[in-house]
């Protein structure tokens, strides 16, 4: 009976767990977690009537990835929906302005000058870029849409998904899909065009799960005939002959499921060279604060907004969460979760609980005008929130996994390679559970 280790207990370690045992029941699975509970930052809390993430707070069901392993989980009866609120969004500038849902709606939109929406326009004439060099999502959006949009659209979108900033991220790591559309059809808007036109399908709808993401992760635990150390933080793994010692217990394949930079101290006795090229994955510190109300007066309709950094503000961001998910807070309450740090402001994110609560309260007063005192608040700090993948990053994570092919039985799998997104964990974690069993 062959015998793997998975170290990291989030999803990716997880799903990877899960498609090797669906595939091969026989084989003897042990995840080592660092702590007490599973999820990494997949972990929802229940205080006081309301559900806070502590990170993503669900997936796009645009990709099949996730809705599979759901199905395979038999966790279908636990999927929420998000309500209809979630497809209103706002970004702030100098006011709350309303994203743009239409073409219509885009040329009367305040949110740029009749110069920068002519500039967008032109995209359609700018000639595809020759070269394959690396660039900035800043660059590219300099390049084909012009300045307004990327320092008002581009830059508000990478922070609610990076916390990062147009100008810190690479666009072919970050990216990918955007480019593709250059490089296939010449520009953004002639491929999303002829993409329409093939697919025809509909956009993808939010989707989370009955009391957060931690439900589904309790789930896929429930789930898996597998060995479970928690409290259990793996700081060095050797190798003698082909086999891998963990915890002085001897394994075939060794699956590091954990961010970069706890890889690299891991492999630090086997390969210095890997360890090194690990240790240069960029990560953004963020805080999440959650702000909770009884009978708040605004009716929080729609997803929540994003700040551009022009605006000034602390925050990056707030979602209102009991508008998205209607379980997020007890009936008569309401959630905010407000995003702080990132790579626009690094040292913010690691201010105290009672400093980054008070920042929060004053970015909602800011943006959304909402001066009523919180009825609950709790800030949580991830120093290695996301990571971000600036210039060089994917030809650096190409020769981490050239050198790691050379080492039988290893395999790096989490969201510091290849996409941070749920659905792009899942789907990475499936492809290396079938690239484990193929080398068994």
């Amino acid at each position: 009976m062959k015998n793997i280790a998975i170290v990291g207990g989030g999803i990716s370690g997880l799903t990877t767990a899960f498609y090797i045992k669906e595939q091969q029941p026989d084989v003897k699975i042990t995840i080592f977690e660092k702590e007490q509970k599973l999820g990494g930052k997949m972990r929802s809390i229940k205080k006081d009537g309301y559900i806070i993430e502590e990170g993503s707070n669900g997936f796009l069901s645009n990709k099949p990835d996730t809705l599979e392993l759901v199905k395979l989980a038999k966790c279908e009866d636990i999927l929420k929906r998000s309500s209809d609120n979630a497809r209103i969004r706002f970004i702030y500038t100098d006011a709350l302005h309303n994203l743009p849902e239409s073409p219509i709606a885009f040329l009367k939109t305040k949110l740029l000058t009749m110069m920068g929406k002519l500039r967008v326009a032109k995209e359609l004439f700018i000639a595809s870029k020759k070269d394959d060099s690396d660039e900035t999502l800043q660059s590219f959006g300099y390049r084909r849409v012009g300045k307004e949009m990327t320092d008002v659209f581009l830059d508000a979108m990478v922070a609610g998904i990076y916390a990062s900033k147009p100008d810190a991220i690479s666009v072919k790591a970050a990216f990918p899909a955007v480019v593709k559309l250059e490089q296939e059809y010449g520009g953004l808007f002639k491929g999303m065009f002829k993409k329409r036109k093939k697919e025809a399908g509909p956009g993808g709808i939010l989707m989370s799960f009955d009391g957060g993401v931690s439900s589904f992760i309790d789930r896929l635990q429930e789930n898996l005939d597998i060995e479970i150390c928690k409290n259990s933080p793996i700081t060095e793994a050797k190798k003698e002959g082909e086999k891998y010692i963990i915890d002085g217990k001897e394994f075939d394949a060794l699956i590091l499921s954990t961010p970069s930079y706890e890889a690299s101290k891991i492999l630090q006795n086997i390969d210095k060279n890997i360890s090194n090229k690990l240790d240069k994955i960029d990560y953004s510190a963020l805080s999440v604060v959650a702000l909770g109300y009884d009978n708040l007066e605004n009716e929080l309709k729609g997803f929540g907004l994003l700040t551009t950094t022009s605006a000034k503000k602390n925050v990056l961001g707030v979602l209102w969460d009991s508008s998205i998910f209607d379980d997020r807070a007890t009936k008569g309450k309401k959630l905010l979760r407000i995003m702080i740090g990132g790579q626009r402001n690094p040292k913010l994110a690691m201010k105290s609980e009672e400093e980054l609560i008070n920042i929060a309260i004053e970015g909602v007063k800011e943006t959304m005008g909402i001066g009523q005192k919180p009825d609950f608040s709790i800030a949580i700090r991830h120093k290695y929130a996301i990571p971000n993948y600036k210039i060089g990053h994917l030809a650096n994570v190409k020769e981490i996994f050239q050198v790691v092919e050379k080492h039988k039985g290893l395999y790096l799998n989490s969201n510091a390679y290849q996409g941070v997104g749920l659905n792009d964990c899942v789907a990475n974690s499936k492809k290396c559970a079938m690239e484990v069993l193929a080398n068994l």
